[in-house]
């Protein structure tokens, strides 16, 4: 089982609040399957307040096989970083949230782009 991204088990700066980590889990199922929407997720979990360094710490966790980018396979798992018991993203998900942040269409997703995405 893979570790959640903001919770204790992380570095404190990538801790939230004590109220966003309590909604993380609450912030995957508002997500029926098919619905993800990337930036409200991200908005919800709080990278958006999180600086550009801790921002790459989340990407380079979400980087499994630690390449330097994310990969689709990976970002299929995305809301299990965040809380373990998240379901995956359905395929039609994870196609559309990686068609966003893979500008060169080399089927990759660097941490410059992963920053931006939120």
């Amino acid at each position: 089982m893979s570790k959640p991204l903001l919770r204790g088990s992380e570095p404190a700066s990538l801790n939230g609040s004590a109220r966003e980590r309590d909604d993380l889990p609450q912030a995957g199922a508002l997500f029926s399957v098919d619905s993800f929407d990337h930036k409200k997720f991200f908005q919800m979990v709080g990278l958006k307040k999180k600086s550009p360094e801790d921002v790459k710490k989340v990407f380079h966790i979400l980087d499994k096989d630690k390449s330097g980018f994310i990969e689709e396979e990976e970002l299929g798992f995305i809301l299990k970083g965040f809380s373990p018991d998240a379901r995956d993203l359905s395929v039609k998900e994870t196609k559309t949230l990686m068609a966003a942040g893979d500008k060169d269409g080399d089927g990759k997703i660097g941490a410059d782009v992963f920053s931006s995405l939120n």
